[in-house]
C-alpha cells in the first residue's frame, strides 16, 4: 500500500513538473513560381554579363523564408523562466537544408526571461538589422527592403548576447552584442565573423509605431567598416501608422563606412536607402500592398528604385496565396537586381546589366504550422 501511495505521489509530482514546461514545434513552408526578365547571360562564357534574357523557375522563400524550429520555456519560479529557441531554414522545392550556417542557421539560443526584468539570451540569432521587418510593407520578402542594400538588412550572427526589455509606457529596448572570438576584439581573420553589435528602441501606441536602430558589422579580416553592403554602420528610423483598414509604413537608412581612403570608382562608401508603402486590408482574408524602395550610392555607384505591387489571400489562419509584381529601375551606373544579390556585373551575381532594368512576377502558397 505504501509503495502504491509513493508511486502515485511521484506520478503527481511528475505531471505538475511537466505542466510547468513547454516545447513548441513550429514552421513555415513557402513555394511558388517565378518569372523574371533582365537576367544576365554571357555570350563568351567568361562569366561577365554581356546580354540579358528571361526565365521561369520554381522558387522557395520569395514571400517568406521556409523554416522550422523548436522553442520552449521552463518555469523556474519567482516569475523567472528558462527559455530556448532552435530554428533553421530550408528549400521547400528541393528539401535542401541550410549551408554553412548549420542545422539551426537562424536561431540557436538559450537564456532567461522575466515579465518584470525582460529577456536575456545567448547564441546564434537573426542580426538586429532584421528589425526593419515590422516596418517593411512586404515583410522582407525577396523583393523588398534587403534588395537594394544587397542583403545588408537580413544577416544572421553568432556568438551573441542579447537583451529585450519589457514594455514600459509604450517603450521597449533591444540590444545585441556578437563577439568575434578572435585575438583582436574586432576580428583579425582567425574567425569567420567580426564583431557585430546594435541597439533598437521602439515606441508603440494604438495609432502609430516608431523605431530607431543603430547597428554595425565589422570585417572579420581586419575589424574594419570598409564595405557598404557587408561591413558598415547602419542608422535606421522607421514608422508605422495604423488607420483602420490601412497601414502606412516607411523608413530611412543611412549606411556608412570608415577608413576607406581610395575606393574603386563605382564602389559606394555611403548609401542612403528609403522606402514607403501602404497595406489595405480589404477584407479579413485579403490584403493589397503597394511600395516603393530607393537607394542612392556615392562615388559613382548610382541609384535604383523598386516599384512593387502585391498581396495575399488567406484561405485559413495558417494558409495563404501570395502574389508580387516588381520592377527595379537602375540609373546608368547601377545594376541592382530584385533579389538581394551581391555586387558585380557577372552571370553568377544575377544582377541586370549596368543601367538596365529587371522585372519579376511571383505567385505562391505559404503554410504555417
Amino acid at each position: 500500500m505504501k509503495k502504491a501511495l509513493a508511486a502515485a505521489a511521484l506520478l503527481t509530482f511528475g505531471v505538475a513538473a511537466h505542466a510547468q514546461s513547454s516545447v513548441t514545434l513550429y514552421g513555415r513552408l513557402d513555394a511558388g513560381l517565378e518569372y523574371m526578365s533582365g537576367v544576365p547571360t554571357s555570350a563568351t562564357g567568361s562569366g561577365t554579363a554581356t546580354s540579358s534574357t528571361h526565365r521561369f523557375r520554381a522558387e522557395s522563400g520569395d514571400w517568406g523564408t521556409s523554416l522550422w524550429g523548436l522553442k520552449g520555456a521552463e518555469d523556474l519560479g519567482g516569475g523567472y523562466k528558462a527559455v530556448f529557441q532552435l530554428e533553421g531554414s530550408f528549400n521547400t522545392m528541393t528539401g535542401a537544408g541550410p549551408g554553412g550556417g548549420g542545422l539551426f542557421n537562424r536561431w540557436a539560443t538559450v537564456g532567461f526571461a522575466s515579465d518584470q526584468y525582460g529577456t536575456f539570451t545567448m547564441g546564434r540569432m537573426l542580426f538586429i538589422s532584421n528589425g526593419v521587418w515590422d516596418f517593411d510593407p512586404f515583410g522582407q520578402s525577396n523583393w523588398s527592403s534587403a534588395s537594394l542594400v544587397r542583403g545588408r538588412n537580413w544577416p544572421q550572427s553568432s556568438n551573441n548576447v542579447a537583451y529585450q526589455s519589457p514594455k514600459i509606457a509604450g517603450l521597449d529596448f533591444y540590444g545585441q552584442y556578437a563577439l568575434s572570438n578572435a585575438t583582436n576584439w574586432n576580428g583579425n581573420g582567425t574567425t569567420a565573423q567580426g564583431r557585430e553589435a546594435g541597439a533598437q528602441v521602439t515606441y508603440t501606441s494604438s495609432l502609430f509605431q516608431l523605431r530607431g536602430i543603430y547597428d554595425e558589422i565589422r570585417n572579420p579580416a581586419n575589424g574594419g567598416l570598409n564595405d557598404s553592403y557587408n561591413f558598415s554602420r547602419e542608422y535606421t528610423a522607421a514608422f508605422n501608422v495604423f488607420l483602420g483598414q490601412f497601414k502606412i509604413q516607411g523608413a530611412y537608412q543611412a549606411i556608412r563606412t570608415s577608413g576607406i581612403t581610395a575606393a574603386t570608382p563605382g564602389t559606394p562608401t555611403t548609401l542612403d536607402h528609403e522606402w514607403g508603402g501602404v497595406t489595405w486590408q480589404a477584407t479579413p482574408a485579403a490584403a493589397l500592398i503597394g511600395a516603393v524602395y530607393h537607394v542612392n550610392g556615392n562615388n559613382g555607384a548610382g541609384n535604383a528604385t523598386i516599384y512593387t505591387l502585391g498581396g495575399s489571400y488567406n484561405l485559413s489562419k495558417r494558409t495563404l496565396f501570395d502574389l508580387q509584381v516588381a520592377t527595379v529601375q537602375n540609373s546608368k551606373t547601377a545594376n541592382y537586381g530584385l533579389n538581394a544579390n551581391p555586387a558585380g556585373n557577372t552571370v553568377a551575381s544575377d544582377n541586370p546589366l549596368i543601367g538596365h532594368s529587371q522585372t519579376g512576377v511571383y505567385a505562391g502558397i505559404q503554410h504555417s504550422f
